[in-house]
């Protein structure tokens, strides 16, 4: 490494050290023989290229500048770069610096390139901007979340903001299938992990379509938690699974109701009715409570928090649903007070005791008894609108899925089904009973 002799450093004005590396700058006088006047210069003594050279300078500020750029360059063994002059000089120690100041043992010329990929990618004006997006989204420290984890606190969460039973019973399902499909850190799952998962489930297009949307919403959930990066909920880039509402729309005609009916247990009979002449959902009967059936003022009154819809709506207690309630009527307590599953092995059962010597058995239809008072009541009042009201639906729905499915005549059967004589105060609800005992509805 080049250092200046002892005779220079008694001559010099000035000695810039850096490491071990010494430079020393000198001041001269100098004489202008046109003008006879005598100035001062500084020159700095450069031993980058393997021999003394001297720069000068007129002031003393540029003169140090220089010394300690060429101090700092004869350290690092940089001293290739020494030879530029002015401002490539400049922008090459700055870039230096700069590259020290961020703690990195990298050489210029990679950095460099790594800078031209960058700006291939993004264009000058977004790379900054492109980092800050990505350290936020993907943070140094993110907390380690399992599949099943995140489960557990979203389904807390929801029970916490008093979420309805059903829907956290269901939640409970669907997810709990996914942890076991998942069962890794919620960060890893990946959007063709989850497509994969889709493809391969069996069932209809409406069940994997809601698992699909169960698992966004925990994948939603993770990622306002910080448990995922910003966007990157897989579920989102998956194909949405598309059902056909017009297939769903199915009907029963008076003659399978009556069925229906006289295969139920008592106590599960006026469900079946409330289903079958107001129109409410399975869920909405579930939830329902007998304080808010009002045989007295005519109507069934359905709250926000039971309504599919969250809006509050009354229906109409027609004359032959009267019949079939007023016997079983109690002033409080759930209708049908057991769980979801229960639900749909009553409604197994039932349409297995349809069965007889010269019918084959009813298949249970999906809705098919709020689809049947909807369909029915268009027709037997001609006023969508009213319908619409009393169903919880649009009118938009009402007019273009269940129009002109029946006629007045068979709305007329369907509302005058009735029992055929009335039953006993009923005990209960205590389960399925061994064989039906009430005689079959008759069709007036």
């Amino acid at each position: 490494m080049a250092t200046t002799s002892k005779t220079e450093k008694t001559q010099a004005w000035r000695i810039e050290k850096t490491g071990n590396s010494t430079v020393a700058i000198y001041r001269r006088d100098k004489h202008h023989k046109p003008s006879g006047k005598t100035y001062q210069v500084y020159e700095v003594a450069d031993y980058t290229t393997g021999q003394r050279r001297l720069q000068s300078f007129s002031d003393s500020g540029e003169a140090i500048r220089e010394a300690q750029r060429i101090g700092r360059l004869l350290a690092s063994g940089e001293t290739s770069a020494a030879k530029l002059r002015g401002n490539e000089a400049a922008s090459y120690g700055r870039a230096i610096e700069l590259i020290r100041d961020a703690g990195l043992d990298t050489p210029l010329e990679l950095v460099a390139a790594r800078y031209v990929e960058a700006v291939k990618i993004l264009g000058t004006e977004k790379i900054v901007e492109a980092a800050q997006d990505y350290i936020r989204r993907n943070p140094a420290e993110r907390p380690a979340r399992t599949v099943r984890q995140v489960a557990d606190e979203l389904i807390a969460l929801k029970t916490h903001r008093k979420a309805s039973a059903r829907y956290i019973e269901d939640l409970k399902m669907r997810l709990a299938k996914l942890a076991t499909r998942f069962a890794v850190r919620v960060d890893t799952v990946t959007t063709a992990d989850v497509k994969e998962w889709l493809d391969g489930m069996g069932g209809a297009p409406r069940t994997i379509r809601n698992f699909r949307q169960n698992a966004s919403s925990l994948f939603k959930f993770a990622e306002a938690r910080g448990y995922i990066a910003r966007g990157e909920n897989p579920v989102t880039a998956t194909e949405r699974i598309k059902t056909k509402t017009a297939d769903a729309i199915e009907i029963y005609s008076p003659g399978e109701l009556a069925r229906l009916l006289a295969a139920a247990p008592d106590s599960f009979k006026p469900v079946l009715a409330i289903q079958a002449f107001a129109g409410l959902r399975s869920a909405e009967v579930m939830r329902l409570d007998w304080q808010n059936v009002k045989l007295g003022r005519g109507h069934i009154e359905i709250t926000a928090a039971n309504a599919k819809t969250a809006s509050r709506r009354i229906v109409p207690i027609l004359p032959n649903l009267a019949v079939w309630l007023k016997d079983a009527a109690q002033k409080s307590g759930k209708i049908f007070p057991h769980t979801r599953a229960y639900f749909h092995e009553m409604q197994r059962d039932i349409s297995a005791k349809t069965k007889t010597d010269k019918l084959p058995a009813l298949p249970w239809k999906h809705n098919a008894l709020r689809h049947s008072f909807i369909s029915y009541r268009v027709a037997d009042m001609q006023n969508v609108a009213q319908v619409a009201l009393e169903a919880g639906n649009s009118p938009g729905m009402i007019f273009g899925h269940y129009r002109e499915l029946v006629t007045a005549d068979d709305a007329k059967k369907w509302f005058a089904i009735a029992p055929a004589k009335r039953a006993t105060k009923r005990t209960p609800f205590v389960g399925l009973p061994r064989r039906a005992t009430t005689p079959a509805p008759q069709l007036n």
